[in-house]
């Protein structure tokens, strides 16, 4: 047989395929599921923080908010009451907040006036929420010199009006000396009155409605044992000054009238937005007193023989 044939190369086995590389596909494809539902989930807290760091943010602002007007100072209570009397009444020297907090009162001529008096002692006031036919402030007023007892005012305010009311007081309200007047320049520097001004009121109370005073109630300012520079009486006379408003009535209405005394005081008048308007005569009692009260005659107003015309406003 020849030898020239080959010899055919025996064939080996298949190796079989090997599976190591399937459990690594799984692995990454796990990994990459765990991934996305980690990225979802994130992407659904972020919210949620962002939410509830705006809520700590406005909470923080009402906080300090609350914080600021709860601890308002004193002098911001005084320069209100600076500007809403045109600058003749001042609270001096205030101290506190604008819920508690004292001052001292003083009367002046206005803006660019030298003219100033004090009262001895300082007012010391309290300011609580209240309710009065809807939300209010109580303000108590004390003062050893001029408040036998505190003074009670309920202040509503509301939308285009604001209310005032004075609680009624069986004795007299408050008691004030007349030279304190002086501070608010002509004609009470001039007279530099003395004597003794006492409130009284059963209740009174007072709206602005935009602009419009609205006077409910009574109130009588009692001008007692009057004296004056300008004459060498050493007592005028006494007096009160009537106001009384109805309901539903712009202003109020005034009466000047005389108790006892050499000078004899009468007139009658309103008081409104425009302020007050009072119209009426002052004279001797006697003929003797005329020529010792000559002088105050004619600075309270034109003469028209015995008597002066008293013109205000």
């Amino acid at each position: 047989m020849p030898n020239n044939i080959a010899t055919p190369t025996p064939l080996r086995p298949a190796r079989p395929t090997s599976r190591r590389h399937a459990p690594d596909t799984a692995r990454r494809r796990a990994g990459r599921l765990v991934a996305r539902r980690r990225a979802g989930g994130g992407s659904s807290a972020r919210p949620a923080a962002s939410g509830a760091r705006r809520w700590a943010i406005a909470g923080a602002v009402v906080g300090s908010l609350a914080a600021l007007v709860w601890n308002a100072p004193a002098q911001w209570l005084a320069s209100a009451v600076g500007r809403a009397s045109g600058q003749r009444v001042l609270l001096a020297e205030a101290r506190g907040t604008v819920w508690s907090g004292s001052a001292v009162p003083v009367l002046s001529g206005g803006p660019g006036s030298r003219e100033a008096s004090t009262l001895p002692g300082r007012l010391a006031w309290q300011v609580r929420p209240a309710w009065s036919a809807g939300p209010a402030l109580r303000v108590q007023l004390a003062q050893d010199c001029c408040l036998g007892a505190p003074a009670t005012l309920t202040l509503r305010p509301g939308i285009g009006r604001i209310a005032l009311s004075l609680e009624p007081a069986a004795e007299v309200i408050g008691e004030w000396p007349s030279a304190w007047l002086g501070g608010l320049g002509t004609p009470w520097n001039t007279l530099q009155l003395g004597g003794r001004l006492r409130l009284r009121s059963p209740g009174l109370r007072l709206e602005s409605v935009q602009g419009r005073w609205q006077v409910d109630g009574r109130a009588t300012l009692e001008l007692d044992e009057l004296s004056s520079r300008l004459s060498t009486l050493p007592v005028l006379g006494s007096y009160r000054l009537d106001l009384s408003g109805e309901p539903g009535t712009a202003g109020a209405l005034l009466l000047l009238s005389t108790r006892e005394g050499a000078l004899q005081l009468s007139a009658s008048g309103r008081w409104d937005a425009s302020g007050v308007r009072l119209r009426g005569e002052a004279r001797a009692a006697a003929p003797e007193h005329e020529a010792v009260l000559g002088n105050l005659l004619n600075i309270i107003g034109r003469r028209q023989g015995a008597r002066s015309v008293l013109s205000i406003g």
